[in-house]
C-alpha cells in the first residue's frame, strides 16, 4: 500500500485514558471515521456519543481500520493487545499502519513489530509521545517515532490530528530509545529542582520569588515553569502519577543497560521514583518528588 491514510478513511483507536481518549478525539475532530475499544466502556461514552464506533475487543476495532492508534500502560498491556485473545492480530489486514503511543521497552517494541509483521503483514510503529495531557487534548504532541519510514509517511495525516512535532527516527524501537531519554531529561531536572525549592526554603527564601529568579536564566526548563509551580502549590492531582513515570525511569535505566551507556544520572533518578512511590504517593503526579524531598530536608 502507498496512499495516504487520510480523512474520512476508517481508523481505531485502544486504550482511552487521559491520553488516549484526547488522541482519540482529535482523529475524529479531524474527520476520520472512528472505531474506539478499551477495557471500560463508559471511558469511551464521550467518543460514541460524538458519533465513533465502539468495538467490544482489539481485533473488532482493528476490522477494515487503515489506522490503528493504541496507548496503554506498559509492555504486557501492548503485547496483550497486539497478540492476546481477541487482539489486533486477529483482526487487521495486511499493510495496515498500526501504531503504538505507548511508552514500553524499545527490545519489546522492536520483537513486536516483526510478529505482527510475519503474523499478519500489518505494519506496527512505536511513537510514544510527550506533551502530557493538555498536549494530547490540544493536538500538540511531540511523536518519537520508530518502524517503517514508509509507513510513517503514509500515516502523516494521521499522526498530525494528534501531534505537532513528528521526528522519524529509525527503525522499529527508535522512538521508544528517545522517550527513554526524554523521560530520563525530566525526572532528573525535576529531582534537581525539587533540591533547589527544598535548598530555598531551608535559606528562608520565597519560593515563587526564587523560581521567578531562576526562570530569568540559564535554568529556565519546562519542569522550572510547571512542576516547580506545582511543587510550591503542593498541587498534586496527578497529570502523569508517579507510579508511571517510576515505570518509565526503569525503561530508561533497562535501556542504559543493554547499550552499556554508564549512567549515573540514571540510576539515581530510577532510585527517587522507586523511594516516592514507597513513600505512598504512586497515584500523585509525579511532581510531588517535590514534597518528598522537601520532607527528607526538614523543610
Amino acid at each position: 500500500m502507498t496512499d495516504s491514510i487520510a480523512p474520512p478513511a476508517p481508523v481505531a483507536f485502544i486504550g482511552l485514558g487521559v491520553m488516549g481518549a484526547a488522541m482519540a478525539a482529535n482523529l475524529a475532530k479531524a474527520g476520520f471515521a472512528l472505531a474506539v475499544a478499551t477495557r471500560s466502556r463508559a471511558k469511551a461514552a464521550a467518543l460514541e456519543a460524538a458519533g465513533a464506533r465502539w468495538a467490544a475487543t482489539p481485533a473488532e476495532a482493528a476490522r477494515g481500520a487503515a489506522f490503528i492508534g493504541i496507548c496503554v500502560p506498559d509492555t504486557p498491556d501492548v503485547e496483550a493487545v497486539l497478540f492476546g485473545p481477541d487482539g489486533v492480530a486477529e483482526g487487521v489486514a495486511p499493510g495496515t499502519v498500526v501504531v503504538d503511543f505507548s511508552t514500553i521497552s524499545a527490545t519489546a517494541a522492536a520483537e513486536f513489530a516483526t510478529r505482527l509483521a510475519e503474523r499478519t503483514g500489518a505494519v506496527l510503529l512505536d511513537s510514544p509521545v510527550s506533551g502530557g495531557p493538555q498536549g494530547a487534548k490540544d493536538g500538540t504532541l511531540t511523536c518519537m517515532v520508530g518502524g517503517d519510514a514508509a509507513a510513517f509517511a503514509r500515516a502523516e495525516p494521521a499522526f498530525r490530528a494528534m501531534g505537532r512535532t513528528l521526528t522519524y527516527l529509525g527503525p522499529a524501537g527508535a522512538g521508544q530509545v528517545c522517550k527513554a531519554a526524554n523521560q530520563l531529561i525530566v525526572a532528573t531536572t525535576m529531582l534537581a529542582v525539587a533540591e533547589a525549592l527544598a535548598l530555598g526554603a531551608k535559606a528562608g527564601l520565597d519560593g515563587a520569588a526564587m523560581r521567578t529568579a531562576l526562570l530569568g536564566g540559564s535554568a529556565r526548563s519546562f519542569v522550572l515553569e510547571n512542576h516547580a509551580k506545582r511543587m510550591l502549590e503542593g498541587a498534586f492531582a496527578p497529570g502523569f502519577r508517579a507510579a508511571l513515570m517510576r515505570k518509565d525511569l526503569r525503561l530508561s535505566a533497562a535501556a542504559m543497560r543493554d547499550m552499556g551507556v554508564f549512567a549515573p544520572a540514571t540510576a539515581l533518578a530510577a532510585q527517587m521514583l522507586e523511594a516516592l512511590v514507597n513513600s505512598g504517593r504512586g497515584e500523585l503526579d509525579s511532581a510531588s518528588l517535590g514534597a518528598l524531598i522537601a520532607d527528607l530536608s526538614g523543610a
